[in-house]
């Protein structure tokens, strides 16, 4: 069964038109008064979540990724920087201002924001490299929890920082509850990294898209020193990200923005999907280059879609296993999945020299590849594993909860051009609720099915 097409009363019995899931029969059936509100509720569900939708962000750097460039960007967008400093009143911190204007440079025409600090002399550098108030992760973690920001925004500024802090801990050789942030535990920098992941939220972003970032060279004074740009930090975040060095003796990319942006793009990456271009801007850094302007150019994109399926790219991961034995890919799958996977499977298959051997296939994100690619290694006795990308349609998905005699039963459902035509109870909510009532699991996924229909 899938969409409600219509409802009617009849001697005070209510009637209930289906589109039955193997094909375009309708099917009338009577219902309760109970599971025509049910069948109301899941059609309000799905229009609360059509309207939820959000959009996509592309960022392609000319000069680099900053803090203060990105959040300068998404002002260009159209978020209001005096609505940004209200919310952000809520960390608590010292008293700072956000200040916006128009800049102009190599041609190009954007915005550019400052944040104003009273009684000091400070504003926005592209360098990240300053004498600042010292502040812990924790420090920063706790002025995050007790500010009154959403929880989405809260839970994206909290996993930047910690990315963050796990580069910088690495570089120099501590432990992450041992940092303290330098340059970026000072006011402006929390400003920049809560009001960027708060400016997602402002233009209703969920996803988002980077180009290569521009490496500039040379070197810059920091808190411990000489350091070769780019930053070792910034090194570390940027592994396995392509980047493209330039002529430019400055530093371009900071720590912090690429904090931001591989911490986005691995959270809440873009698929790829028809889109079409809402709106494009541009923000401008503090510093000049040589020989190309310190733009960010921001673009607005709203995902097209004929129906309701969604078109993706995933990455297949494959090798041959002829000699490592059935317990150790048993666990292999279980850890895979655990990993990120999309999907795992084992196909037998005949090798050279008439060899039984088994086929393993990984279903991937992309942002996933290095971690799972090692797994496959350090579990298997492979010397080589075959990747390569294909796209995929999926259907939408979404999740109502029914009431069992065993407890809650989440039951996905999956539509296609507007009708839900499949569902099924989540195989792990049964077999908990199994578990607990001693009964077979089967008789808990029937029991799902007959009280969602």
């Amino acid at each position: 069964m899938s969409e409600l097409e219509q409802t009617r009363q009849c001697h005070k019995i209510r009637y209930v038109i289906f589109q039955h899931k193997f094909g375009n029969i309708l099917i009338i059936k009577k219902t309760a008064r109970q599971s025509v509100s049910r069948a109301l509720r899941i059609k309000e569900m799905k229009q609360k979540e059509n309207k939820s939708k959000g959009l996509t962000i592309r960022f392609d750097s000319i000069g680099g990724a900053s803090g203060d460039l990105i959040l300068s960007s998404l002002c260009a967008l159209g978020v209001s920087h005096k609505e940004l400093q209200r919310k952000l009143g809520s960390l608590k911190a010292e008293p700072f201002e956000l200040k916006v204007k128009a800049v102009s440079d190599h041609g190009f025409s954007g915005k550019q924001l400052s944040v104003k600090i009273p009684h000091t002399h400070h504003h926005h550098d592209h360098h990240h490299c300053h004498e600042h108030h010292h502040r812990g992760l924790g420090d920063i973690l706790s002025m995050i929890r007790k500010s009154t920001l959403s929880p989405w925004v809260k839970d994206l500024s909290a996993k930047v920082f910690e990315r963050l802090g796990k580069a910088e801990a690495k570089v120099h050789g501590t432990t992450i509850d041992k940092i303290h942030f330098h340059e970026v535990g000072a006011l402006d920098s929390i400003v920049d990294i809560v009001g960027s992941c708060l400016a997602l939220e402002m233009l209703n972003v969920k996803s988002i898209s980077v180009g290569p970032l521009p490496l500039g060279y040379g070197t810059v004074q920091c808190a411990h020193g000489i350091l070769p740009l780019p930053a070792p930090a910034t090194v570390e975040l940027l592994k396995g990200y392509p980047v493209i060095q330039i002529d430019e003796p400055f530093e371009t990319v900071t720590p912090t923005g690429a904090a931001l942006l591989m911490t986005w793009q691995d959270i809440i990456p873009a698929l790829a999907n028809p889109m079409t271009i809402l709106k494009t801007a541009l923000g401008f850094g503090h510093h000049s280059f040589n020989n190309r302007p310190n733009t960010l150019r921001a673009t607005l994109l709203k995902t097209l879609k004929a129906d309701d399926s969604s078109h993706d790219e995933c990455l297949v991961l494959e090798c041959n296993l002829d000699d490592t034995i059935p317990e150790l890919i048993g666990s292999l799958v279980h850890k895979l999945m655990e990993n990120g996977a999309l999907d795992t499977f084992t196909i037998p298959i005949q090798m050279k020299k008439q060899r039984p051997g088994t086929l393993l296939t990984v279903l991937c994100k992309p942002c996933d590849r290095d971690k799972l690619i090692e797994i496959i290694f350090t579990e298997t006795t492979t010397f080589g594993i075959r990747e390569h990308l294909t796209n995929r349609t999926v259907l939408e998905r979404r999740h109502v909860e029914v009431k069992t005699p065993y407890g809650k039963i989440r039951i996905k459902i999956g539509t296609w051009k507007g009708r839900d035509i499949t569902f099924s109870p989540e195989h792990a909510d049964c077999v908990k609720c199994a578990g607990k009532h001693k009964v077979a699991v089967r008789t808990v996924y029937e029991k799902a099915l007959h009280s969602f229909r």
